[in-house]
């Protein structure tokens, strides 16, 4: 087949998938090399640094040495000061098109014996991924959510409870996408709802010569630790189309699902140790 008698929309896929893998790895990445920091750090601190600094770890990479320092309160604000943003945005707007030129545009929504309409289909998609975001606030600032691991239980049993419900009106490769797009819509909304407001009222704290609000910093760190979680997961949603037999076109496929998933938050437990 020759290069031009692809569709639009076939190289809409590609452009977009090659972005969306770019963003991805950038995004992850930095949330892994965050969370391995997070563990490194407190291990050894300078004598000579001061009472603010709470870790310390020198590196090597490339042409250079790098030390990077954790403080509670800076003593004067930087005049630069780099935000981790970007990175989520593009990741979830590339994935988000994706979405639309495969699934709600792509004829890949529904079965091929589905009476539904692919609007219907398509909004049904679209509604999950809002008040998914939307139960899971409720959830984790509910009491409830006070114990990580009935959180957690609470967590799984909804997921997969919501797979198979998906998986009774869309294609099972759709089902398990949206499973990934609820994952990857939920760890954006964390940076932009919750994180980066937390780190905007630290800042203005430091700005104005006032202690940080410590519960702020806490609130965003186990937003970022859920993202780690969720990290792993989205990963194997993103590769399982390559595996359809083995994965949302198994027999069993919501115990496949919920054997990565868990597979996933035991790695990401690991690496935050």
């Amino acid at each position: 087949m020759e290069w031009y008698t692809y569709t639009i929309s076939e190289y809409l896929n590609l452009a977009f998938r090659w972005f969306h893998i770019i963003a991805g790895i950038s995004w992850i990445g930095q949330t892994y090399l965050f969370n391995w920091m997070e563990r490194i750090l407190p291990l050894e601190v300078d004598a000579d640094a001061g009472d603010n600094v709470s870790g310390q770890l020198w590196m090597v990479h490339g042409g250079g040495f790098y030390l990077v320092e954790k403080q509670t309160k800076p003593i004067v604000m930087p005049r630069t000061l780099h935000w981790f943003k970007w990175e989520s945005a593009l990741t979830l707007l590339s994935g988000f098109f994706l979405l639309i030129i495969v699934y709600y545009m792509g004829g890949l929504m529904l079965e091929p014996d589905s009476e539904m309409s692919e609007l219907t289909a398509s909004l049904i998609g679209i509604s999950v991924l809002v008040l998914g975001f939307g139960f899971y606030r409720l959830l984790w600032s509910s009491p409830l959510g006070k114990n990580e691991y009935v959180g957690s239980t609470i967590s799984f049993l909804l997921i997969i409870g919501l797979f198979l419900g998906m998986d009774q009106i869309f294609s099972s490769r759709a089902a398990m996408f949206h499973i990934g797009a609820l994952f990857g819509t939920i760890m954006a909304a964390n940076v932009w709802m919750i994180i980066l407001p937390a780190q905007r009222k630290m800042i203005t704290a430091v700005e104005n010569d006032q202690q940080p609000d410590m519960l702020l910093g806490a609130k965003a760190k186990n937003c970022s630790k859920h993202n780690t979680y969720m990290s792993i997961p989205v990963i194997f949603i993103m590769i399982s189309s390559h595996f359809p037999v083995a994965t949302y076109g198994n027999t069993d496929n919501w115990l496949m699902l919920g054997i990565f998933i868990l597979i996933g938050w035991a790695a990401a437990k690991w690496m935050r140790g």
